[in-house]
């Protein structure tokens, strides 16, 4: 099936965030978030095989693909990517809708499905649990290393590296080494600005940092018990468990998990690794498009967005 694609471009205080949109205007509105470093370039493969009656809008979050960076001494943190959310909600109209997250997006997703539940009628979140927890004993640790990393780069001035585009694939693989090189060219489309000399990455070097606002266990369960929405949870069995960055959260994901089954919402693990919904969009699209299915409701509340959202 072949769906109809736009680019987004929703104004915001200090700038624009930017994304892509796929299917008819009239269709049910399935918000799509993308992990940390990546850009809305992510769901390109799966989003074509999902039901054909949505209207799916990827977004780049602050800071990453064509979106703008946060203003100098802002840092960049989960409830401001929900604010970011709330924001392209209000500027397309949308009183009601489905998210799609993967890995930090579907961590955004959780909490914007916990802050505004009213919102929120189907939540997919990929290779991730929602609402990721820290240690109420590394939280302080955290929180400095954060403040303390911001500080020094602001400090030191910006020098971003230029790269040929063979080399930025190369460096890009080399982060991610479970990403296919088809999927690397497919985030490079947004993930790089072409300048003198080569290329530069268009991410904001400050997304690296240490996210200072954290939720512990008990904080992230009662959130998460507020959520509404039918959730979908599709783990990838080479994916995120293996390759927590802070291997003190590990411990959680059990807890989560079982909360999650006691309020009957469903998880699934399929073959594959933490970008399995890109590298192999056929293992997640069934699993994801039933789900769609079976739990967006008639969106008959949502109106055709106005020509100032820039659809």
């Amino acid at each position: 099936m072949t769906h109809a694609v736009s680019e987004l471009c929703v104004p915001v205080p200090w700038g624009d965030i930017r994304g892509k949109v796929w299917g008819p205007d009239q269709g049910r509105p399935v918000l799509c978030l993308h992990g940390w470093a990546d850009n809305c370039g992510t769901f390109n493969t799966l989003i074509p095989l999902l039901p054909k009656e949505c209207r799916y809008v990827a977004v780049d979050l602050a800071g990453h693909g064509l979106s703008s960076h946060r203003p100098p001494g802002v840092s960049y943190s989960f409830p401001a990517y929900v604010a970011d959310v709330r924001r392209v909600a209000d500027a397309l109209h949308l009183k009601k809708f489905a998210i799609i997250g993967h890995s930090m997006g579907a961590d955004i997703a959780g909490m914007f499905s916990a802050l505004y539940p009213e919102m929120v009628d189907a939540l997919i979140l990929l290779d991730t649990y929602g609402l990721l927890p820290t240690d109420s004993t590394e939280i302080s640790k955290v929180m400095r290393q954060g403040i303390e990393e911001m500080l020094q780069f602001e400090k030191k001035e910006e020098k971003r590296r230029v790269y040929s585009y063979e080399k930025a694939v190369e460096r890009l693989l080399a982060a991610n080494p479970t990403l296919s090189k088809d999927s690397a060219n497919i985030l490079l489309e947004r993930g790089l600005v072409q300048v003198e000399g080569g290329f530069v990455f268009s991410r904001d070097l400050r997304v690296n940092f240490k996210n200072i606002e954290r939720i512990s266990l008990e904080q992230s369960l009662e959130m998460q018990s507020r959520i509404q929405a039918s959730v979908l949870v599709v783990l990838a069995e080479e994916g995120f468990d293996r390759i927590f960055s802070e291997p003190a959260q590990k411990k959680f994901t059990s807890i989560l998990l079982q909360c999650l089954q006691d309020r009957n919402h469903t998880v699934v693990t399929v073959a594959g690794d933490h970008h399995v919904h890109l590298d192999h969009p056929e293992v997640v699209a069934p699993v994801v498009s039933d789900f769609l299915q079976s739990n967006v409701s008639s969106q008959s509340d949502n109106r055709k967005p106005k020509e100032t959202s820039n659809l």
